[in-house]
C-alpha cells in the first residue's frame, strides 16, 4: 500500500483491520496493558475505553499485595477520580477492563498456564509501560524492573496468535549522554546479556562499586536501564511488529480527561509542592535550560495513535517516537519557577512552611551555602520546637528526603537536549482531521502559563487533597509567616546593627550620622512643631 495515500479513504482490508480511523481500528480489539497502576497507565485505559467504545476486553497485568488482591486492587483503580468523566458516560465500563494476575520480575511474567494461553489466544494490541522510575535505584534493581521484562513481553509476544502490534514505552532521557538525540536506537556501550550474566555472579557490594563505571556519562540507573531496554527490544524484537515512544518528563494532564489531574509526587510536582509548602529554597540548576515537561495526556494519544498506525501499515522497521516540547516549544526552569512561586502566593498551600520563595542556581557553593541557611537551620530548629511540645521531630528528615530528589533531579535541571521529531510529525500526517483532534498529541499548542497554573492546582487538589474551602485559613497563615519573616528579619538587624556600634567607631559616627540627618529632615518639614500641636 501507499503510504501518501490519504488514510481517510482507507477502508477495511478484510483482516480485521480498519485503517480509516483510530476508534474503528479497536473496535472488537483484544488489549493487553502492564504497568496499569502506573500514572501513564493510569490514564492510558481511562483514553482508551472513553474515546474507543467499542474496544473489545482491556486486559492489565496487576501484581497482588499482602493486603489486597488483583480484583481489590482493580477496584481501588477505578475508584480514581480519574474515571469520574468516563463512569458517566459509560457506567458499565468496568466490564472491558479485567485483571490478570502476574508479577513483571516472575519468570513468564508470573502468569498461570490458564491466563497465558487465554492472552495467547486473544491479544491483539500490547501495550508496555511498567517500569521503575525512581533514580536513585540499585543497578540490580533497576535491570531486574527495567530490562529483564522486556525479553519476557517479548517471548510471550513470540506465541500470541493475532498480534498486531507491541508499543514499548521508553523514556527521552535513554540516551541523555547525547545533546543531539535522533529517532532511533543507539548501541549502549554495554550489552544487555553480558551486565545481566555478570549480575548473577557479582554481589550487592560489587554491584554498587562497578556501576559508576557502568553508568559512563549518564546520570543514573533508570536513564542507563531504559537504554539496554531499548536495545533488547532491537536485538531480540526482531521481526515482531513493534514500536517505540520517548516521553521526557511526565508532568499532569493537559485537557484530559481532567486538567491538571495528576497522582503522585514524583519529579516536578514533588518539587512544586515542596516549592508551595515553602520547604524548597534553593535548587541546584540553570535557570535559562529548558524545561521539557510533556502533560500525561499527550504521550497516551501517542502510544494509542501509535499501535494504530503500526498495525495498520506494518512499518519495515521499529519506529522510535520522541514526545517532548523542547524543540518545538520550550519553557526554561527559570520561567517555570517564576509561574509555580506566583500561583502558590496567589493559592497557597494549607499549612505552609514557610512562604513560597524558591530560586536556581548554577553555583554549587552558593547552592550548599543556602541549602545550610535555609534548609538545614529551620530544620533543626523547628525539630527543637517539636521536641519542647513533646512532638516527634520530623522536619530534619523531611529535608533529607528532599535533598535526594534535588539531587537526582539537578542533572536534568542543568542541562538541556535537542530531539528530531521527524516520526511525530509523520504520524500526525496520517490521521484524520478527527483523529487529530480525539487523539492530540502536538505540544506546539500548549500555553505554559495556563498549563503551569493548572499543574499547580492539580497537584494540591488531587496529590494533597486540599480543596479552595481552606484557601481562607491558608492565606491568612501566609499573611501570618510573612509577618513573622518581616519581625525576625528586623530584630537580626538591630541585633547585627547594635553589636557593630558597641565594637566599631567608624559604625557608630555612620550611626550618628544618620540620626543627625533625620533630625534635621523633621525639622526642616516641622514635623515635630506639628505634633505638639493640640
Amino acid at each position: 500500500m501507499d503510504l501518501d495515500s490519504d488514510v481517510n479513504n482507507l477502508a477495511n482490508d478484510g483482516l480485521g483491520i480498519d485503517r480509516s480511523s483510530v476508534p474503528g481500528f479497536y473496535s472488537g480489539k483484544t488489549i493487553f496493558v502492564t504497568g496499569a497502576t502506573g500514572f501513564v497507565g493510569k490514564v492510558l485505559i481511562e483514553k482508551l475505553l472513553r474515546s474507543c467504545p467499542d474496544i473489545g476486553v482491556i486486559y492489565i497485568l496487576i501484581r497482588p499485595k499482602k493486603s489486597q488482591n488483583i480484583e481489590e486492587r482493580k477496584q481501588e483503580l477505578m475508584k480514581c477520580k480519574l474515571f469520574d468523566k468516563l463512569r458517566k458516560e459509560q457506567p458499565n465500563f468496568e466490564r472491558k477492563l479485567q485483571a490478570i494476575e502476574g508479577d513483571i520480575v516472575l519468570p513468564e511474567l508470573g502468569l498461570s498456564e490458564k491466563n497465558k494461553q487465554l492472552l495467547i489466544e486473544k491479544i491483539n494490541v500490547v501495550f508496555h509501560s511498567a517500569a521503575t522510575v525512581r533514580f536513585d535505584e540499585h543497578l540490580r534493581t533497576a535491570v531486574e524492573l527495567n530490562v529483564l521484562p522486556v525479553r519476557k513481553i517479548i517471548q510471550l509476544c513470540r506465541q500470541f496468535k493475532s498480534l498486531m502490534v507491541l508499543v514499548h514505552v521508553s523514556t527521552a532521557y535513554a540516551n541523555c549522554d547525547r545533546p543531539y538525540i535522533e529517532e532511533s536506537i543507539y548501541e549502549p556501550h554495554v550489552q544487555p546479556q553480558k551486565l545481566i550474566d555478570s549480575l548473577q555472579w557479582m554481589d550487592n557490594d560489587m554491584v554498587e562499586a562497578v556501576t559508576p563505571k557502568l553508568l559512563g556519562n549518564k546520570p543514573n540507573t533508570y536513564t542507563f536501564t531504559k537504554q539496554l531496554a531499548e536495545a533488547m527490544l532491537k536485538t531480540e524484537g526482531a521481526g515482531l511488529p513493534i514500536a517505540v515512544v520517548r516521553p521526557s518528563i511526565v508532568g499532569a494532564a493537559w485537557k484530559e480527561p481532567v486538567q491538571g489531574w495528576i497522582d503522585n509526587s514524583n519529579g516536578p510536582s514533588g518539587l512544586c509542592i515542596a516549592a508551595g509548602k515553602g520547604l524548597l529554597r534553593s535548587m541546584k540548576g540553570d535557570f535559562k535550560a529548558v524545561a521539557d515537561i510533556i502533560p500525561v495526556d499527550i504521550p497516551v494519544n501517542m502510544m494509542i495513535t501509535v499501535a494504530w498506525y503500526t498495525a495498520c501499515f506494518k512499518p519495515k522497521q521499529t519506529l522510535v517516537y520522541n514526545c517532548t516540547t523542547g524543540a518545538v516549544n520550550p519553557i526554561t526552569w527559570g520561567d517555570l519557577q517564576e509561574k509555580v512561586m506566583d500561583f502558590f502566593k496567589k493559592t497557597p498551600l494549607d499549612a505552609c512552611f514557610r512562604r513560597p520563595n524558591t530560586s536556581f542556581t548554577c553555583n554549587e557553593m552558593m547552592h550548599d551555602y543556602w541549602v545550610f541557611v535555609s534548609h538545614m537551620l529551620p530544620a533543626y530548629v523547628a525539630d527543637a520546637g517539636y521536641r519542647l511540645i513533646g512532638r516527634k521531630p520530623r522536619m530534619v528528615k523531611v529535608y533529607n528526603k528532599l535533598h535526594r530528589s534535588m539531587e537526582s533531579l539537578s542533572y536534568f535541571t542543568s542541562h538541556s537536549w535537542e530531539w528530531t521529531n521527524g516520526n511525530h510529525d509523520l504520524l500526525k500526517s496520517r490521521l484524520s482531521e478527527v483523529d487529530r483532534k480525539m487523539f492530540f498529541f502536538d505540544p506546539r499548542q500548549i500555553h505554559w502559563p495556563t498549563y503551569i497554573e493548572d499543574f499547580c492546582y492539580g497537584a494540591k487538589h488531587y496529590v494533597l487533597n486540599e480543596d479552595e474551602s481552606g484557601l481562607p485559613a491558608a492565606r491568612a497563615h501566609l499573611k501570618k509567616l510573612r509577618n513573622i519573616r518581616y519581625m525576625f528579619n528586623t530584630c537580626i538587624a538591630v541585633v547585627f546593627w547594635r553589636v557593630l556600634i558597641a565594637r566599631s567607631q567608624i559604625a557608630r559616627n555612620v550611626w550618628n550620622l544618620i540620626l543627625s540627618l533625620v533630625f534635621k529632615f523633621v525639622r526642616y518639614f516641622k514635623i515635630t512643631s506639628t505634633i505638639q500641636k493640640p
